[in-house]
């Protein structure tokens, strides 16, 4: 029982922490798939599926966009309190908007805030990917059900007509 909860634990603060994006489920059963509504037929299916993937593809393009932001705002950061910081070893009398004990706690929150956003946007990336992954495998495993079920009754009619 306590795996069980454990493992649920897992599963929740996983949701939790890709907030937003949707889970793309693996298809076991292709044949239970297709009967689902909405599901047709294989068009209907891999356009859904594929409809879905697009949106995945777009959701990457903006997280990736965000990061690349994200990535060039860290070294100004970075820079902006090593001049800081020489500032403050030098003593220099600048006037500053924030005194420089503010303006340094504000950049360290910043940089802090920044990286951490860094580490959730490539974590998110990483799960989006995923997600991608098992959405084009499911398009793949409907696709092959499809050529199999259409290369039956081609045989079907085949042997019909003999």
């Amino acid at each position: 029982m306590a795996a069980t909860m454990d493992n649920s634990n897992a599963v929740q603060a996983t949701k939790k922490k890709h907030l937003g994006i949707p889970e793309a489920v693996f298809v076991e059963d292709v044949d239970s798939f297709m009967k689902q509504p909405g599901n047709e037929t294989a068009d209907s299916a891999l356009r859904r599926l594929d409809e879905q993937y697009q949106k995945y593809k777009y959701m990457e393009l903006n997280l990736s966009q965000k990061k690349l932001r994200l990535k060039n705002q860290i070294p100004q950061i970075t820079q902006t309190l090593e001049i800081l910081r020489h500032m403050q070893k030098k003593k220099a009398n600048v006037m500053l908007e924030y005194d420089i004990d503010e303006a340094q706690a504000l950049l360290e929150k910043n940089l802090s805030t920044a990286s951490r956003n860094l580490e959730t946007l490539e974590e998110d990336l990483d799960y989006l990917r995923d997600q991608g992954t098992t959405t084009e495998v499911n398009m793949a495993r409907v696709y092959n059900w499809d050529v199999k079920r259409r290369s039956k009754e081609n045989l079907l009619k085949s042997a019909a007509k003999s």
